[in-house]
């Protein structure tokens, strides 16, 4: 047999640049299907995994499998919500659209949260503020699935999404962090004047952080400057979480700062950057950031797959109970989206994936062995189910919005011949 002359680490070599190579056709499948690229890259993983088991090839443990997944997610968030941050351009007439983004993730986090706790307390009879550790990750919209998806969709609700999903992330993070420490031994005792301490130490050490790293990297000529900035970049932000800081914050004013230099280097700073090698390093750092990010979600959602159980999908139960969460979650979303956008909802209804980062906060709940008191044994089922429905939604809704959108162009076509539409209008 083939594979009984192959070392491991030929066979790893042979399969990771082979999950790379399908993962660029998957996106480009992607864009031109509306089928969300991460539902097709779960999917080669639970291949993955079914082959492994034909072919009698050792798997690896769970737990190393969780512990790749835990340090591809940290990686993942960062360059995400970094991503994300640096395609954002702040003007006077984007006000009121950033507003709107962050009340909707504000208040759809918290709707859905707490009706989510709701549902899973009567379900499973675990207490509601235990509960709130398992809805508060399935409550945050993934923009690792949804900015790659939305290239099609029409210029503000492309922008709506952006915004949305990026304060989705910081907001669920910092809701989730505020929950799990009440549940630490003397949690509760000034927790709240903590966290509010804590983010108005972060917002202005970002603000500072950010200016200081732009004016310095400005001026390196040489060396791998990006993947030095980006190391400083992950470095900050795992002192920061080591200092329990919410230093997801720091991305994201990174980001915004530089891609808005202009706007925040005025008066005597406007005189310490040149303009044309702060532009040059947007551009170079945007393709740094899109390629790691590509590889990085490639692996994760692989890897994800790979540790599927897919028995847990055929549970009684986890159907159930997810179907109620999928419910809760796209009720609150109908409900905010026609109170902050108007009746004009589609397909913004359908964009509320959930991915990476509800992931890594389950694996986070998980870790901390708290005690619920009910059973929640088919929690990491509920979790699958909700991940992969709502990726199936989105992708239905992506599928809708693209036929409209080629109707439309059927509908008004370009005139080709300008006699005919003369005589026409005569």
């Amino acid at each position: 047999m083939i594979f009984d002359h192959i070392s491991i680490n030929d066979l790893s070599l042979i399969i990771f640049s082979l999950i790379i190579i399908c993962s660029y056709f998957f996106d480009l499948i992607s864009k031109r299907t509306g089928i969300p690229s991460v539902l097709i890259l779960i999917t080669l993983g639970i291949i993955i995994s079914q082959a492994f088991s034909f072919f009698l090839l050792p798997k690896p443990s769970l737990e190393i499998i969780q512990n790749a997944v835990g340090i591809l997610g940290g990686a993942g968030v960062i360059l995400i919500v970094l991503e994300a941050a640096i395609d954002l351009r702040l003007r006077k007439e984007s006000t009121g659209l950033i507003l709107k983004a962050f009340l909707m993730a504000l208040l759809g986090l918290t709707f859905t949260s707490l009706a989510g706790a709701f549902v899973l307390s009567k379900f499973t009879g675990v207490e509601t503020s235990i509960a709130l550790l398992y809805t508060i990750p399935l409550s945050i919209l993934s923009s690792a699935i949804i900015l790659p998806s939305i290239g099609l969709l029409e210029k503000e609700k492309k922008d709506f999404m952006v915004y949305e999903s990026s304060f989705s992330d910081i907001l669920g993070i910092i809701s989730f962090h505020l929950i799990i420490g009440f549940h630490e031994p003397g949690g509760s005792e000034g927790m709240l004047s903590e966290v509010g301490i804590n983010l108005l130490l972060v917002i202005l050490l970002s603000i500072i952080i950010s200016y200081v790293l732009i004016y310095f990297f400005q001026k390196i000529k040489e060396g791998a400057k990006l993947f030095f900035l980006l190391s400083i970049l992950a470095l900050l932000y795992g002192i920061g979480k080591v200092l329990h800081f919410e230093s997801l914050i720091l991305i994201l004013f990174f980001g915004v700062v530089l891609n808005n230099h202009t706007l925040f280097f005025k008066g005597k700073l406007k005189n310490i950057i040149d303009e044309q090698r702060v532009e040059s390093l947007i551009d170079n750092f945007k393709i740094l950031i899109g390629e790691t990010a590509f590889v990085i979600r490639t692996f994760f959602f692989v890897l994800f797959g790979f540790s599927i159980v897919m028995a847990k999908l055929f549970d009684f139960e986890v159907l159930y109970i997810g179907l109620s969460l999928v419910g809760v979650i796209f009720i609150v979303r109908a409900v905010f989206l026609l109170i902050f956008t108007g009746r004009n909802i589609s397909p913004l209804i359908y964009l509320a994936p959930r991915g990476l980062i509800t992931v890594l906060l389950f694996m986070k709940v998980q870790s901390e062995n708290i005690e619920t008191g009910a059973d929640l044994s088919n929690i990491d089922g509920v979790l699958l189910f909700v991940i992969l429905f709502s990726c199936l939604i989105m992708m239905y809704g992506l599928i809708i919005n693209k036929k409209k959108e080629k109707q439309k162009e059927f509908s008004n076509p370009q005139i080709e011949n300008p006699e005919q539409e003369l005589s026409n209008q005569i």
